[in-house]
């Protein structure tokens, strides 16, 4: 599905961390909606999307001159206190047009001159990996969080069929963690897996997340029901992965390959430091 693209110049760009991101002091989204259109995002359910008009993933926004404006409002919040980022919490920050307009690596510029006490990227694109010189030159103030919801590839077609192979997905986290860039595997909202998911992926992370719908979509699971999502395990025939209950199937199997404190539970396992 092609996005259709907007230029805007925003007036802010760090927001205040709060509710899930309350550990943060602030959030920072280089795009506003996400060509990737998961099925299940709660930003579907969120003003930013409702307000719209259009399809979430259909369209994005391209915001310019955001460097310049982060140079402005990071040294102003630096002044005041500690400065802790999550990026990014409506977004990707490695959308595809981040190929071509490079807003989030100029972001990261802007970040190695000013750094932040924290940065936590959160993405699922392996474009991450390009900016690793970048990511190195903020040292153990980052950490790079790769969504990687499940380890078996029909069923990332099947619930985000636009969104970057799981294949990528693992082989840019090596490449992060070859380099000796801070790396965690998050499994939010965690998908049908096998047995030998945590195996995958112990190679390549110091930390997994494990989240799903209930706790991490910001109201209990409501939004996500909104959204029919239990269709889509309808079809596959696996409606005991849609459940409350689910995530402890996924956090035992890690719990047996990773010691205990590395595999960390949904808000938890956001949190800076």
């Amino acid at each position: 599905m092609k996005s259709e693209l907007f230029y805007k110049y925003p007036k802010s760009l760090l927001n205040k961390g709060t509710g899930f991101l309350s550990d943060y002091s602030h959030s920072l989204n280089p795009y506003t909606g996400c060509a990737f259109g998961c099925s299940y995002c709660y930003v579907r359910q969120m003003p930013v999307s409702t307000f719209r008009g259009a399809e979430w993933g259909t369209w994005v926004d391209v915001k310019k001159e955001a460097a310049e404006l982060l140079h402005k409002e990071l040294r102003k919040a630096k002044a005041k206190g500690e400065v802790t980022i999550f990026m990014s919490s409506s977004t990707d920050p490695y959308q595809p047009v981040e190929y071509r307009e490079k807003v989030t690596r100029s972001l990261l510029e802007v970040m190695t001159e000013e750094p932040p006490d924290f940065l936590f990227v959160q993405t699922r694109s392996p474009l991450v990996s390009r900016d690793v010189d970048l990511l190195l030159q903020l040292k153990d103030r980052v950490r790079v969080s790769m969504t990687v919801e499940t380890d078996l590839e029909e069923i990332r077609k099947h619930f985000t069929p636009g969104a970057p192979p799981i294949a990528a997905r693992l082989k840019a986290l090596q490449e992060l963690a070859d380099a000796g860039v801070p790396t965690q595997a998050t499994i939010a909202p965690l998908l049908p897996s096998s047995e030998d998911f945590p195996v995958k992926l112990k190679s390549l992370v110091s930390r997994v997340c494990v989240d799903d719908y209930f706790m991490g979509d910001g109201s209990g699971g409501r939004r996500t029901g909104r959204l029919g999502i239990r269709a889509l395990y309808e079809e596959l025939g696996m409606e005991e992965w849609y459940d409350p209950s689910a995530y402890r199937i996924v956090y035992d199997r890690m719990r047996r390959v990773f010691p205990d404190h590395q595999v960390l539970i949904s808000q938890r396992g956001f949190a800076p430091f």
